[in-house]
């Protein structure tokens, strides 16, 4: 009879020589995906995610190297992740900058016209590096942990340079 490990996933659905080394590796790959996302929030959701993938392994024997393979898979987990994030938080802003679509007034298309005009002014005038990491981060869609590399910066850094720039392109919007 399969036990359940000690973290609550039955070892009876991955292999079993992949469900001992995540047991095993799980406080390193919770490392790596924290390095990766730039924080702790969703490296949890990532260390489950590649316990589910394990879970479908077949035949665990053909893999040359288990330990490499938890890695890349769990690297990888962490990246789509990030990216989601990215994804989802572009859509969160378009949101709330431009509200839901709906047919507008003649006078609220001049209005979200000349909005629009203030919030690309205001991105214009945004202090370096604030503007550039603004554009990687909502306009390229990198990661703020892969900003904050290729910029030789931490990631709070980079948190607080994002954080600045929709702050004054909020200001904008309402015309502060």
């Amino acid at each position: 009879m399969a036990s359940a490990s000690p973290h609550g996933c039955d070892e009876r659905d991955a292999p079993p020589g992949l469900a001992e080394l995540l047991i095993r590796e799980r406080p390193a790959l919770l490392r790596l995906a924290q390095r990766i996302l730039g924080n702790d929030h969703g490296a949890e959701d990532v260390v489950q995610a590649v316990w589910l993938k394990l879970r479908s392994v077949g035949d665990a024997s053909a893999i040359d190297n288990p330990r490499a393979y938890l890695f890349k898979l769990a690297a990888n987990l962490a990246t789509d992740w990030g990216r989601e994030r990215t994804r989802r938080n572009q859509l969160l802003a378009e949101h709330y900058l431009w509200g839901p679509d709906e047919a507008l007034s003649a006078e609220e298309q001049a209005m979200a016209q000349d909005e629009l005009q203030r919030v690309l002014a205001a991105a214009e005038r945004l202090p370096e590096p604030t503007r550039t990491i603004f554009r990687l981060n909502r306009l390229q869609g990198l990661t703020q942990a892969e900003i904050a590399r290729r910029l030789s910066v931490s990631v709070t850094t980079v948190e607080n340079h994002v954080r600045a720039a929709l702050q004054r392109l909020a200001n904008a919007r309402i015309g502060r």
